[in-house]
C-alpha cells in the first residue's frame, strides 16, 4: 500500500567520542525537499544525509536535525605565533619612541592582541564518526518509515471505501440512465397532446426528436472512462510504488467526467447521484494530498 507523506522518526549512537542523535519530521509536499540542520563543524556530512533519503523517498518535505555531544574530552592545545607577537612588539615600540613616551614589553598585553595565541582543535576522525551518524540515521529511517507506512495503510483504506461509495453511485447512474431517454418521450408525448389537442402527432419527426435526445444526452461514454480511472485508482492505491501524483491526476480526469454527466443527464435523480460523486472526490482529493 501507498505510504503517507507526514511522519517522525529518531535515532541515536555513540561511538568516536560522540552521542549522535537525529530526528526526522515530514510534511506535504509536491515533490522532495530535504531540509538538514545540522553543526557548522560536520556540514561534510549534509550531502551524505541527503543521498540516503533522496534514495528511499519520493515525495515530502523533510526536515533532518542532527545533534552532536562529545562523550570524550579531546585535548586542544595552544599556538602562539611568535613573530606577529614580535611584530606587535616592535609597532609598539616604534610608536612609543615616535610619541616620546616610555614603554615596556608586557608578554601579557602582548598575548590579548588578536592571533597571537590560537586554540589548535584535535582533528577529527570523520570517516569513523559517519559510521556513528550512519547508524543513528537508520534508525531513525527504520521509524520514520513504519509510521509513514502506517499513516499510508489507514489512508489507503479510507481511500478504497470512498472509491467503493463513488462506484455504487456510478452504477445507480448507469441503471437510471435508460430510462432518461423514455420519460423524455413520455413527457414530449403529453406536452404536444396537450397543445395540438386532438391533432394526429407525428411520429417520425416525434421518433427523430427522441433520437436526437439521447444521443445528445448519452453518458455512457463518460461512465465507461469513469469506471477506467476508478480501476486504475484502486490498482494504484495496492501497489507498493509512490502514486500520490499519478492519483491526483485521476481524481481530475474523474470530476471532468462527473461534470460532463451532470451537464449531460436531465434528470433529477442521477443529478443528485453527481452531487454525491462529487462531494465524495472531493474528499479524496484532499486525502491524496496526503500520499506519497
Amino acid at each position: 500500500m501507498s505510504n503517507s507523506m507526514t511522519g517522525f522518526g529518531r535515532g541515536e549512537a555513540c561511538g568516536s567520542g560522540y552521542q549522535v542523535s537525529i530526528e526526522l519530521k515530514s510534511v506535504n509536499h509536491r515533490f522532495l525537499e530535504i531540509v538538514v540542520r545540522i553543526p557548522r563543524n560536520y556540514n561534510s556530512f549534509e550531502e551524505r544525509i541527503r543521498k540516503v533519503l533522496q534514495d528511499k523517498f519520493q515525495r515530502g518535505r523533510i526536515e533532518v536535525h542532527v545533534n552532536m555531544v562529545e562523550t570524550e574530552e579531546r585535548k586542544r592545545l595552544v599556538k602562539v605565533d611568535n613573530d606577529l607577537a614580535l611584530s606587535y612588539d616592535k609597532t609598539l615600540k616604534d610608536l612609543s619612541f615616535a610619541l616620546h613616551t616610555e614603554y615596556e614589553t608586557d608578554i601579557y598585553r602582548l598575548v590579548s592582541f588578536p592571533e597571537v595565541l590560537m586554540v589548535i582543535e584535535p582533528e577529527i576522525d570523520l570517516a569513523a564518526l559517519w559510521q556513528t551518524c550512519s547508524e543513528a540515521l537508520s534508525k531513525a529511517v527504520d521509524g520514520f518509515e513504519q509510521m509513514r507506512r502506517s499513516e499510508g495503510d489507514k489512508l489507503t483504506l479510507d481511500l478504497l471505501q470512498r472509491l467503493d461509495l463513488i462506484a455504487e453511485n456510478l452504477r445507480t447512474i448507469a441503471e437510471r440512465a435508460p430510462y432518461v431517454v423514455t420519460d423524455y418521450q413520455e413527457r414530449l408525448q403529453e406536452r404536444l397532446q396537450t397543445l395540438l389537442g386532438e391533432v394526429e402527432l407525428d411520429g417520425v419527426r416525434l421518433a427523430n426528436e427522441v433520437v436526437y435526445f439521447a444521443d445528445r444526452g448519452s453518458i455512457t461514454e463518460e461512465l465507461v472512462r469513469f469506471d477506467s480511472h476508478l480501476a486504475q485508482s484502486r490498482e494504484a492505491l495496492r501497489s507498493e510504488e509512490p502514486v500520490g501524483r499519478k492519483l491526483d491526476f485521476l481524481v481530475q480526469e474523474m470530476n471532468r467526467e462527473i461534470n460532463t454527466i451532470g451537464s449531460k443527464a436531465n434528470d433529477l435523480m442521477i443529478g443528485q447521484r453527481v452531487i454525491k460523486v462529487k462531494s465524495e472526490l472531493e474528499k479524496v482529493r484532499e486525502q491524496v494530498q496526503n500520499l506519497e
